[in-house]
């Protein structure tokens, strides 16, 4: 059974740092490419990142272009969002997800963690 396992997330203060971990006991890492998704209180789930199977093609939406980077160990099989520069508007439950289809633009994903949460105060 695959498993998505979100740990790294807490509270931090506006223009603090955090990097969230993605392990993914189960899967077939390497074949899949990686997102990571994010769903504030009242609003919906919306995207934030993707990286390839290699890892050599990343992703992002425009609001944490600049301020977040997406990565991936495949010896590991743990995929990684380091967060900088946040901002109150970046609270929300942080997900990470992962599907066999190889385009990162894609925003439909096959396998979902539970979420971690994110709270930047200012």
């Amino acid at each position: 059974q695959v498993q998505l396992v979100e740990s790294g997330g807490g509270l931090v203060q506006a223009g603090g740092s955090l990097r969230l971990s993605c392990a993914a006991p189960g899967l077939t890492f390497g074949s899949n490419r990686m997102g990571w998704f994010r769903q504030a209180p009242g609003k919906e789930r919306e995207f934030v990142a993707a990286i390839s199977w290699s890892g050599d093609s990343t992703f992002y939406t425009k609001s944490v272009q600049g301020r977040f980077t997406i990565s991936r160990d495949n010896a590991k099989n743990t995929v990684y969002l380091q967060m900088t520069s946040l901002q109150p508007e970046d609270t929300a439950v942080y997900y990470c997800a992962a599907d066999r289809s190889i385009r990162i633009t894609a925003l439909s994903y096959a396998y979902w963690g539970q979420g971690t949460q994110v709270t930047v105060s200012s």
